[in-house]
């Protein structure tokens, strides 16, 4: 039998049940045993995600804002704001009360003072953009006021799939110090709002080194090394950090260092804490065999948050393949329906995952 680390701690609780004189909460059920969820229960396992529906929202960065998606998504389902997302979330997605933001939708655009300006670089270019800072305090009171209005319509910010901490495990120890520092106001933030994860990217180079020999012997790569090192270090700080707010923070195979499975869990491993897991995408990887090999290596390493996506990158794409994966593996978390590209808009995708998840539940 592989092993993984949820079956390791479930397979121990399964013995101990058996010899103990009560049952032991959180023993594992066989996935043939488990009774089957009704719809209701299923619903509650589902998020809306915001990143196919970005569209809908204002934003201070004009790029990629004028093309014809932004506009036919407009036309079509109108135009809302973060606080507005909750009735159209509950009138477009029935019965899930559940939702995964994306930290470039944060903010009121109109008001500048709890945006600042920073500069990326993409694809080779540099870019300045506006960016919603948490720790202002036009920020805070915009927080606040959001975490009223989901309370009031019942409905949770559940996950942010934050861009915004940057250079986490980049070898200059003033722009990790920099990003960490992004990181704990953006838990601080997670917070106020009642988030239960927060992604955080790993940052590095965007296509890691490979291994080498120039004496041509066995291969080596010294270089993954310093940059797995420095993202050990760094989410251990950021942990420590959530443990403290309550807010867990996630590694999303989200490009990079964390395209790879294997680096994913020697992170969490080396972080060792209950407040670094992992947020498995379904499609985020860079060929096609890890969409289901890949998802089984880190499903174990997921608690929380899982972002089930249609990407049509990839021919086989198989949905409730992938949703079945994370629940042989004991997940009882929430599926967020992350569509990225295919034949529908970002509401008619998201609607294809949440009938292909749910059918999979």
């Amino acid at each position: 039998m592989e092993f993984s680390r949820r079956n390791f701690f479930q397979s121990a609780a399964t013995a101990a049940a058996a010899t103990a004189v009560v049952p032991v909460v959180g023993a594992a059920v066989p996935p043939s045993a488990k009774r089957k969820l009704t719809e209701a229960e299923k619903l509650a396992r589902i998020a809306v995600n915001t990143y196919p529906l970005r569209w809908l929202f204002p934003s201070r960065n004009a790029g990629g804002r004028t093309n014809a998606e932004y506009e036919s998504m407009q036309k079509k389902y109108g135009k809302i704001t973060l606080l507005e997302l909750p009735e159209f979330a509950k009138k477009t997605f029935p019965g899930v009360y559940h939702v995964d933001v994306w930290s470039s939708l944060f903010g009121d655009v109109s008001d500048s003072s709890m945006f600042e300006t920073q500069k990326i670089t993409f694809n080779g270019a540099v870019r300045e953009i506006s960016e919603f800072d948490p720790a202002t305090a036009s920020g805070k009171r915009w927080l606040e006021k959001a975490a009223a209005k989901y309370k009031a319509e019942g409905v949770r910010i559940h996950h942010i799939s934050n861009n915004a901490p940057r250079n986490i495990c980049d070898p200059d120890a003033s722009l990790r110090k920099q990003g960490i520092e992004v990181a704990k106001k953006w838990l601080d933030a997670g917070a106020i709002i009642g988030a239960k994860t927060m992604r955080v990217n790993s940052g590095g180079p965007r296509l890691v080194p490979g291994a080498s020999s120039a004496s041509g012997s066995y291969p080596k790569n010294d270089q993954i090394e310093v940059y797995l090192k420095h993202a050990i270090d760094s989410f251990k700080e950021m942990a420590d950090h959530g443990e403290k707010v309550g807010v867990k923070v996630t590694v999303e195979n989200h490009w990079g260092l964390t395209a790879d499975p294997t680096n994913i869990r020697i992170i969490i491993d080396g972080v060792n804490s209950p407040w670094c897991e992992a947020s498995p995408d379904f499609c985020n990887w860079e060929h096609e065999y890890m969409l289901y090999h890949g998802l089984a290596a880190v499903a174990p390493y997921a608690h929380t948050t899982v972002h089930a996506k249609y990407w049509d990158r990839w021919k086989n794409n198989d949905v409730q393949r992938s949703t079945r994966v994370m629940e042989e593996s004991g997940f009882q978390g929430i599926y967020a329906l992350e569509y990225e590209a295919g034949p529908w808009d970002g509401v008619e995708g998201a609607k294809h995952l949440l009938k292909e998840v749910t059918a999979a539940l």
